[in-house]
């Protein structure tokens, strides 16, 4: 994980808990994500999909494995998600993480994503979900480092 990781979300994160417990968990990150912010969109929940879809989309470096937060996606284990780690570095690809507005993304965004990636059944806010990536990722470090942080023997 020598590259940082791009994080390419919708919305501008104004200061308050959830710019904190990003930046807290991002400065822990080595490298730390580099943040990409699309302006939120207006009109119909179709229209704000598609041209946050646009932004985003174009906001992908060539070449990126793409991973979407999506609550349709996989929601592994942290240990699970050490390995997909692993295996997405292997492909030699810059990684990037792509977060949608309140509206969810659009068919073109998961279309392209080489990997859906749910943090669980639960929706959650997608300005808390910027903090919530950066922990399991740091997380996903401290695993992949042998570091004790993520405490396996726990249930």
């Amino acid at each position: 994980m020598s590259r940082a990781p791009r994080l390419i979300a919708v919305g501008r994160l104004k200061p308050g808990p959830e710019a904190g417990l990003f930046e807290q968990h991002n400065a822990r990150l080595r490298p730390p994500f580099a943040v990409t912010e699309i302006p939120e969109a207006r009109g119909s929940a179709g229209e704000i999909r598609r041209r946050e879809a646009a932004g985003l989309l174009a906001a992908v470096p060539d070449g990126a494995f793409l991973v979407a937060l999506d609550l349709g996606g996989t929601a592994p284990t942290s240990e699970a998600l050490a390995a997909l780690a692993e295996r997405w570095d292997a492909t030699g690809r810059g990684l990037c993480f792509l977060i949608g507005g309140a509206e969810g993304l659009d068919p073109a965004v998961l279309d392209r994503a080489d990997h859906l990636l749910s943090l669980g059944p639960l929706t959650w806010p997608h300005f808390l979900v910027r903090g919530l990536l950066a922990e399991q990722w740091y997380r996903v470090q401290a695993i992949r480092g042998g570091h004790p942080y993520h405490r396996a023997w726990r249930p």
